[in-house]
């Protein structure tokens, strides 16, 4: 730990590498925090502020509680500690706070949140969400460059209830990152909705996106989030993934993310987001390029 104190006092910004590509002008890590704090300032939780005193007094206790049995258990130093009060720090000065919780706290949250959801599996939704995407019909493609790299991906679907009753006009919003693993808003030198949007279900609840499949990618590593996995020996890479939130009025929305059978880090994603049900099967297009997957969704009443 007293490394992580060293590189929080003395380390620049100098290791860019975001993603697994040259094509684009990388990211930092500084920037792409920033961006993501910014973002979910911007927001309004649905779910409101935290709770009530007694709420507070006792999460934030038995947290404490946890912490101190820790220490004792492990006999912190003093110069441990110190190199972790300068690490927390240093997150909140990068900006990474929404990384890091993302990252090693969310999955957990998600799975106590909807332990009583009836339908699809959900997700993280992680820090690279931007609401507002364009507005695209049910059989469309996602905005993209001229020449967008990748295989190219037809994602198709249905949305149903539990009963099996379409749900026409249902909203499937989908997010993803580039073949080189960059996210459009939080990366330099992408058009800003490059493969983001908001589709609108046909009335048997069907859709049919084109878009291209994105890549594995690595979580910003020249940060203090960075720091700490090289300290702890960890490797730093998500597989990779399509983002959806999928919702119809009357029924829960859903915030999910698909993986890809046999892609690099399924089996040990550093978000720990990956769930049987969320692994797609994707098989060659008919009669053309690229390849063809299909995803139905199942939403809970509200």
């Amino acid at each position: 730990m007293t490394d992580i104190l060293t590189e929080a006092n003395t380390a620049t910004h100098t290791d860019t590498d975001t993603g697994t590509g040259t094509g684009t002008e990388q990211a930092t890590a500084a920037a792409s925090g920033a961006a993501a704090t910014e973002r979910f300032r911007s927001r309004e939780r649905a779910d409101g502020p935290a709770a009530d005193t007694g709420r507070v007094n006792t999460l934030v206790s038995e947290l404490l509680a946890a912490a101190h049995d820790i220490i004792r258990r492990h006999q912190l130093t003093y110069a441990e500690y110190d190199a972790l009060k300068a690490w927390l720090i240093r997150v909140g000065e990068d900006g990474e706070w929404p990384l890091f919780l993302d990252v090693w706290l969310e999955h957990v949250v998600e799975e106590v949140a909807h332990e009583d959801r009836q339908g699809s599996k959900g997700t993280i939704e992680g820090p690279y969400y931007v609401p507002g995407a364009p507005s695209l019909p049910a059989d469309a493609t996602l905005p993209m460059r001229d020449g967008e790299q990748g295989t190219p991906l037809t994602f198709q679907g249905q949305v149903t209830d539990v009963a099996g009753k379409p749900l026409a006009g249902a909203s499937v919003e989908i997010w993803q990152a580039d073949s080189d693993g960059y996210y459009s808003q939080f990366a330099p030198g992408l058009p800003e909705w490059n493969l983001r949007g908001g589709i609108t279900a046909d009335e048997e609840g069907r859709f049919r996106i084109g878009t291209v499949e994105p890549a594995p990618y690595r979580i910003p590593t020249d940060g203090s989030c960075g720091r700490l996995i090289e300290a702890a020996g960890w490797h730093a890479w998500r597989p990779a993934h399509l983002h959806l939130k999928v919702s119809a009025p009357g029924h829960r929305l859903i915030t999910t993310q698909l993986y890809f059978r046999g892609g690099e880090h399924v089996g040990d994603d550093i978000a720990s987001a990956v769930k049987p049900e969320l692994v797609l099967d994707p098989v060659p297009a008919d009669g053309g390029e690229g390849r063809t997957v299909t995803y139905d969704f199942v939403l809970d009443g509200e």
